[in-house]
């Protein structure tokens, strides 16, 4: 157990420093795969009771997909870049492709926990038995007692069962696990083709060559972590300045005179200033000249967000 817990603390670390969408979603679906088989040995308990096997079994298979899908929406940069795009701007200024890539992006992200869990889940079988042993057809079994009911089948996942009934338990058992696998089986199927024809839909239909795209994903990249790292200092002096102007002195250690000295801050950034560089972004050219993110648009003084002659909309959403 405590090895297992060991496991999913050094998954979040990776997690908050991976910034490949790869390693990112890999690092999601072992994380994903770490807290299902905790759940399993720590809160998966079927209460082997009629009409209540049903809901608990199926509960534990989809609640938890659901709430991984809603926390992968929520940590989705996209999702809050649409926010603010649709209250700044609105998404009249964006294709019916580029709103669909918008969503398939940030749904296609969010999925990768839910999908692992689900598929985790069917898997091992444990849920699934419990949601429908009650529900196997006494008639399929071989010489099964007629006494005996739904009520029975109920209790087979809690092994709480007549000692004649023991080999009818274990063939429900086999069965039901049979079907839950084969049913993990071919949704693991069904999304690695989904994965496959999106990669080959996206590098088909992308406007960049393959080095272009991995400039510009470079580019992000360093531009992300430029504008914190740079927001932070900013911020820092800022405040610095401000609270010794409320008490006459600040209480700065060594690094942060420093900075206070080589970098002078005067004033802070006008809200249309934040509102151009904030929302979502669609790999736009302007004059034959690419323009890499929102941030690149405003320095070179592109005006508009919509597709226009000289800032061509390329349907073409970062990763």
């Amino acid at each position: 157990m405590a090895a297992l817990i060991a496991e999913n603390f050094r998954f979040l670390s990776l997690f908050f420093k991976s910034k490949d969408v790869m390693i990112f979603n890999g690092l999601v679906a072992l994380g994903t795969v770490g807290s299902e088989e905790l759940f399993s040995v720590v809160a998966f308990n079927c209460p082997c009771s009629p009409a209540r096997n049903y809901i608990y079994g199926l509960a534990a298979i989809g609640v938890p997909a659901l709430a991984l899908f809603l926390i992968g929406v929520i940590w989705n940069n996209h999702t809050w870049n649409l926010v603010a795009e649709c209250h700044k701007r609105g998404i009249k200024n964006f294709s019916a492709a580029a709103t669909f890539l918008l969503f398939g992006s940030i749904m296609g992200r969010a999925a990768v926990a839910p999908v692992t869990w689900s598929v985790i889940s069917l898997l091992r079988g444990e849920a699934y038995i419990c949601a429908l042993s009650e529900f196997v057809k006494p008639s399929s079994l071989d010489k099964f007692p007629a006494e005996y009911g739904a009520e029975v089948l109920a209790k087979f996942p809690c092994k709480d069962v007549p000692a004649n009934l023991t080999k009818f338990r274990d063939e429900v058992t086999r069965r039901l696990r049979y079907e839950s696998q084969l049913f993990g089986w071919l949704l693991i199927g069904i999304v690695a083709v989904l994965v496959f024809l999106t990669k080959c839909l996206k590098h088909c239909c992308s406007p960049l060559s393959y080095r272009q795209e991995a400039y510009w994903a470079q580019y992000r990249s360093n531009e992300d972590k430029l504008f914190r790292r740079t927001a932070e200092v900013h911020s820092r002096i800022l405040a610095a300045k401000n609270v010794k102007q409320f008490f006459g002195f600040v209480a700065l250690d060594k690094e942060e005179k420093e900075l206070v000295q080589e970098f002078p801050v005067e004033g802070v950034q006008p809200s249309p200033q934040w509102n151009a560089i904030t929302g979502v972004y669609i790999y736009r050219e302007n004059k034959g000249f690419p323009l890499y993110s929102r941030l690149h648009k405003w320095a070179k003084g592109v005006e508009g967000n919509g597709p226009s002659p000289e800032a061509h909309e390329m349907l073409f959403l970062a990763s």
